[in-house]
């Protein structure tokens, strides 16, 4: 895994959302965008973390920064746990890993005593010019929006 870090252009991707529509990070110029990896949909930790970040999207919108989730599962997959959770941001298919590759998040993982590749969870925080400006990579799922919201409020 060579992630990418502070300072690194954001890759450009387009990947489709929850409702088969296309999300391009090139057309969120002018934004600070939390492109945030996680494992698989539906699972505690996935769960944990999505509702931590819903919960704060009026704060997240105050400082102009918008939430995209991306993880391997299908379309369809992401379209039931947006419904069933109530998430208020968009979730993002990456089938293929290659958004994944591309931001330094797809790697061996071991769980269980098995080893796998798969999506390390890490967070990026792209400024309104398509670079990176902070990566989260150390937090527990139920604080992750409290340490996005620390970092954008200079705290």
């Amino acid at each position: 895994m060579n992630r990418l870090i502070k300072g690194d252009k954001a890759p450009l991707f387009n990947l489709q959302d929850e409702n088969d529509n296309a999300v391009s990070l090139a057309d969120l110029k002018g934004k600070k965008v939390l492109i945030y990896f996680y494992p698989r949909a539906m699972t505690p930790g996935c769960i944990t973390q999505a509702c931590g970040l819903r919960d704060s999207q009026t704060q997240l919108a105050e400082l102009n920064t918008v939430v995209y989730g991306i993880s391997p599962d299908p379309v369809k997959k992401l379209a039931n746990f947006v419904l069933k959770k109530e998430l208020n941001f968009a979730l993002l298919s990456d089938e293929d890993h290659q958004v994944a590759e591309a931001f330094g998040v797809w790697g061996e993982k071991k769980f269980m005593g098995k080893t796998y590749d798969g999506i390390h969870r890490i967070s990026f925080l792209i400024d309104e010019k398509g670079e990176i400006e902070h990566v989260f990579d150390k937090f527990k799922t139920k604080e992750h929006h409290q340490v996005v919201l620390d970092h954008l409020n200079g705290l």
